[in-house]
């Protein structure tokens, strides 16, 4: 035990330069110049180099099939910060929706 300690010490101190030096390096980081869905798959991977995937910049892209049709596929880019958004925002009109029917259910009157 007594040996163990001082070494993760030492462990600590030499990793935390390198960790706080990745940690400044993406923390320089513009947000995208265009909107993510606007940028071709060449720019937003030109963008992405050098970033995390849980940076809050890093832009992800989703593909959905277009409603109508077999084949056609809609593009969704945004960076992470923007689809946590939006997905806590699709979550909130869900609740929303929900509260609605069911409250709105036993007040009909029959």
């Amino acid at each position: 035990m007594n040996r163990i300690l001082p070494a993760f010490a030492a462990f600590a101190l030499l990793a935390a330069p390198a960790a706080f030096a990745a940690e400044q390096a993406t923390a320089d980081r513009a947000p995208p110049p265009k909107a993510p869905s606007a940028m071709t798959p060449t720019e937003i991977k030109a963008y992405n180099v050098g970033l995390a995937e849980t940076h809050p910049y890093y832009i992800k892209c989703r593909k959905t099939l277009e409603i109508g049709s077999l084949v056609k596929k809609v593009r969704t880019c945004y960076t992470n910060e923007k689809w946590k958004q939006v997905i806590a925002n699709s979550s909130q009109n869900a609740r929303d929706t929900t509260e609605a029917f069911v409250s709105g259910a036993g007040s009909s009157s029959n």
